[in-house]
C-alpha cells in the first residue's frame, strides 16, 4: 500500500489507487455564492467544460442560466476589447441575486476558433478590420460555436426549462434545436466602453445580436 505524507510527519494519508469512481465535482465557494462545480469531458474535442450551479436545479420555474464561452483575455486578464469579463461577472451576480441558477463555462475560445487564431484576428482588427471581417479574412466563420455540449450538460443536470442570459439569438435557436426549452431571454449588456463599442456595434449590426444601440452610447 502506498502513502504520501501531509504537512506533518504524523499526518500520513492513504493514496487513492483507483480514482475513476471519484466524481469531478466539488463545492466552490466564491464571492458570488457557494457554488457546486462540475466538469464535463467532451470526447469529440477533448475539452473539459464547467458547470457552476447554485441551489436546486429541479424547481418548477425556468432555471436562470448563462452559457459563457471561454475568453482568456477578457475573463482572466480584464481586456477591454470585449464585454466577456463583465458579462461573466454580471451573470454570476444575477444568479446570486436570484438565489439559484447555473453558469456553463464552455471551452470555445474566440467564438470557437481558438486562442491563437483569436489573437491573429485581434492583429487584423488593430489594422482596421471589424470583429466579423477579421475572422472571415482568416478563413473562419464569424461564429464557429456549437452549443450541443451545453444542451448535453443541461440535460445531465436535469435542467429542461431555462431563462437564458444572452444577447445572441443563435444561442437560443441552437439550444432549442437540441431540446432545451428556452422560455425567456434576459439581455446582458454590460461593460460598454470606448475600447469595445465598435465591437458591440458590429455584433448588433452584422451578427444579429439583440443589442439596443442606445445602450452603447456614451
Amino acid at each position: 500500500m502506498l502513502y504520501y505524507r501531509g504537512e506533518s510527519v504524523t499526518d500520513v494519508k492513504e493514496v487513492v489507487h483507483d480514482y475513476s469512481n471519484i466524481p469531478s465535482q466539488a463545492r466552490l465557494p466564491t464571492s458570488f455564492g457557494d457554488f457546486m462545480i462540475r466538469v464535463f469531458h467532451e470526447e469529440k474535442t477533448g475539452f473539459d467544460h464547467v458547470a457552476l450551479t447554485l441551489g436546486d436545479m429541479h424547481g418548477p420555474d425556468p432555471v436562470l442560466i448563462r452559457v459563457h464561452s471561454e475568453c482568456l483575455t477578457g475573463d482572466a486578464f480584464g481586456s477591454l476589447r470585449c464585454d466577456c469579463g463583465p458579462q461573466l461577472h454580471a451573470a454570476l451576480e444575477a444568479i446570486k441575486h436570484k438565489g439559484w441558477g447555473c453558469l456553463l463555462y464552455l471551452r470555445q475560445e474566440g467564438r470557437g476558433i481558438g486562442l491563437h487564431a483569436k489573437i491573429q484576428a485581434y492583429n487584423l482588427q488593430d489594422q482596421g478590420a471589424d470583429t466579423l471581417d477579421a475572422n472571415l479574412m482568416l478563413g473562419y466563420p464569424g461564429d464557429a460555436r456549437d452549443y450541443q455540449i451545453a444542451a448535453n450538460m443541461l440535460e445531465s443536470l436535469g435542467i429542461k426549462m431555462v431563462t437564458l442570459l444572452t444577447n445572441n439569438p443563435n444561442k437560443i435557436e441552437q439550444l432549442r434545436s437540441y431540446g432545451i426549452d428556452v422560455v425567456n431571454r434576459e439581455p446582458l449588456i454590460v461593460g460598454v466602453g470606448e475600447s469595445n463599442r465598435s465591437y458591440l456595434e458590429t455584433k448588433a449590426d452584422r451578427m444579429g445580436h439583440s443589442i439596443d444601440k442606445r445602450e452603447l452610447e456614451d
